[in-house]
């Protein structure tokens, strides 16, 4: 099984749904999203250009306002956003979907204690808009960048489950 990761888009809907399309071109079989939409029509423009067969996962960013509406845009196409941490299961692994907590740097430091803590199998995390893709004991800790492009160069994540590895690409 194959996920498409991205987080950070920041309103920027030309990222945002180029991630979407590349992602689906990939072969991801469910899209990931770490938070930090802002705007609802931001979720709207990606789930519109994901296809109705891949399930959306997402956690809410700490730039996510309006999350009334982010959540009646999520609920019309029965997509999961929630507050993060969200823990789940996929291809009998357990994942572990986060944002970010105050700087870059703590964000970093505690992703990096709970990989340590062996109690999931893949941590993903957003926030920093850095990249990362490393394993910390037997956990994949994954930070797909930004998507937005507004501090780095735009990119997503590509992970795939059976071979428990992850790609980064640049948009």
């Amino acid at each position: 099984m194959r996920l498409g990761i991205l987080s950070d888009s920041h309103d920027n809907i030309a990222n945002a749904k180029r991630a979407v399309e590349l992602l689906v071109k990939e072969g991801s079989q469910a899209i990931m999203h770490l938070g930090d939409y802002v705007a609802p029509f931001t979720l709207k423009a990606i789930l519109e250009t994901l296809p109705p067969q891949v399930p959306f996962y997402g956690v809410f960013g700490n730039n996510d306002g309006e999350k009334k509406g982010l959540l009646e845009v999520a609920d019309k196409r029965k997509a999961l956003l929630t507050d993060p941490p969200h823990s789940l299961e996929l291809a009998g692994l357990r994942i572990l979907l986060l944002h970010g907590f105050g700087s870059p740097g703590l964000t970093r430091e505690i992703a990096e204690a709970l990989a340590s803590s062996g109690k999931w199998d893949v941590i993903l995390y957003g926030h920093t808009h850095e990249k990362d893709n490393r394993r910390i004991g037997k956990t994949l800790l994954v930070n797909p960048g930004e998507t937005a492009g507004a501090l780095n160069e735009p990119s997503v994540a590509l992970l795939d489950l059976y071979s428990m590895e992850a790609r980064i690409i640049w948009l």
